[in-house]
């Protein structure tokens, strides 16, 4: 069977349409036809899009893709309404929120008590989770779960001071410390690591995360320090 497989961009193809709910046997019918055509495309979901013929493919990886069963054609790239909306990344944004529920919160540095709850992943040399901690400083009403995740080929040092937060006796006080630059030009006191660094990059790299920082805000998530999305969602509590 002829297919064509490449980089697309379907900008406004169509007025802006509704997704429609596919029934079960056409969902069937999409999986068999995409395992007959590339049987060796892990599928964890199939999801209809707004374009006739054209279904969502997400992978075991997560990564999207779309299919056209009636020709055989995979696409690769994005999908754009004609208002604006990237509806590839919407569906993106759509399985980070669903990790939520997996983060064990127990496992995380708790900072604060307000209502709003913050699930953050930092590194702490990274200048963009730093402008994310500064914001989150000045506010009581957010109660955050912090996991580091400190990327050390691109930032060196931040591996140490990660080990140093979560084994300090106050690793809330550590936090604000080497995330405000504080040990950026001195040395880190002594400390005796107790792992917990192990044990929070354990859970973020099974969750599929590998760069920061990463929020969740009362459920929603948001890639990238996003200042202005995060008062939208902290003032519609």
């Amino acid at each position: 069977m002829f297919r064509i497989t490449g980089l697309f961009l379907i900008v406004g193809l169509l007025l802006p349409l509704p997704l429609v709910a596919a029934q079960p046997d056409q969902l069937n019918g999409v999986a068999a036809s995409l395992g007959m055509n590339y049987p060796n495309i892990p599928v964890k979901q199939i999801n209809p899009t707004p374009i006739a013929g054209v279904f969502e493919i997400i992978t075991q990886k997560e990564d999207i893709l779309y299919f056209a069963p009636q020709t055989g054609h995979l696409l690769v790239g994005e999908i754009w309404s004609n208002d604006g909306h990237n509806l590839t990344r919407e569906s993106k944004d759509r399985l980070m929120s669903e990790k939520i529920s997996l983060f064990p919160l127990d496992k995380a540095l708790k900072i604060g008590s307000g209502p709003n709850r913050v699930i953050e992943v930092s590194d702490p040399d990274c200048p963009y989770c730093r402008d994310g901690s500064a914001f989150f400083a000045g506010r009581e009403d957010v109660t955050r779960y912090v996991f580091l995740y400190p990327l050390s080929k691109i930032h060196p040092q931040s591996e140490r001071k990660a080990r140093y937060i979560l084994s300090a006796p106050n690793p809330a006080e550590a936090y604000e410390d080497v995330f405000s630059g504080a040990f950026d030009h001195q040395p880190l006191p002594e400390f005796k690591d107790n792992g917990q660094l192990d044990v929070q990059r354990r859970i973020v790299q099974s969750l599929g995360i590998n760069s920061t920082p990463r929020y969740w805000i009362n459920d929603h998530y948001i890639s990238g320090t996003n200042l202005q999305k995060f008062e939208e969602l902290l003032d519609h509590k």
